[in-house]
């Protein structure tokens, strides 16, 4: 009986000394730093319009009710080791989830804007490519929110230390796989349309 009772005692020992070590463990690790990726691009780049300031309404010349060409854009200097940049315009409003406006990368690391009404092309004369929005089509595609209340649309740069190796037409999510573990610096401009 005692051989019983003095291993039932250390059974209960070695499940206490697993509880106490599993738990700090457990703790430890659930809050412990971020993974390096969530912190790339700390580094920011001023991206700016002369069509809309941030947090202003776009006029329907660049959205479905105008002319649906692409707004002028304009950003501030990279850090140094940037060799290209891309562009992912979003909405995160949309009914369905965020909807995706416009795709670019492989932009020259020279450049510094894109001038209103970019052509809607696979490849640009820079040697910039475009790849497919979620209306499917190549380049930008204007605002064209149901009627309700304002949509934010979401401009953003990414400033990346190489050139992708992606084809034109490619998918904004197909853009950000690529991108990761390359961004050096980003920027955002926000603008508001309503219908």
């Amino acid at each position: 009986m005692k051989r019983v009772g003095h291993s039932g005692s250390v059974i209960q020992v070695a499940v206490f000394l697993l509880v106490i070590l599993i738990i700090p463990i457990t703790v430890i690790s659930a809050c412990g730093p971020e993974p390096p990726s969530s912190k790339e691009g700390e580094m920011a780049i001023t991206l700016t319009s002369t069509a809309f300031k941030e947090g202003g309404k776009i006029p329907a010349k660049y959205t479905c009710d105008g002319q649906g060409i692409s707004p002028a854009l304009e950003w501030s200097e990279p850090p140094a080791g940037t060799k290209t940049f891309a562009l992912i315009v979003d909405d995160p409003d949309a009914p369905a989830g965020v909807f995706t406006h416009w795709v670019m990368f492989n932009v020259p690391s020279a450049s510094r804007k894109l001038p209103e009404a970019m052509p809607t092309t696979t490849q640009l004369n820079d040697g910039s490519l475009q790849g497919k929005n979620d209306m499917g089509k190549l380049g930008y595609g204007g605002p064209c929110p149901p009627p309700g209340r304002a949509h934010r649309y979401q401009f953003t740069i990414y400033a990346l230390d190489k050139s992708l190796e992606l084809k034109s037409g490619t998918s904004k999510k197909e853009l950000l796989s690529a991108m990761k573990g390359h961004i050096l610096a980003q920027g955002q401009l926000t603008g508001l349309y309503q219908r």
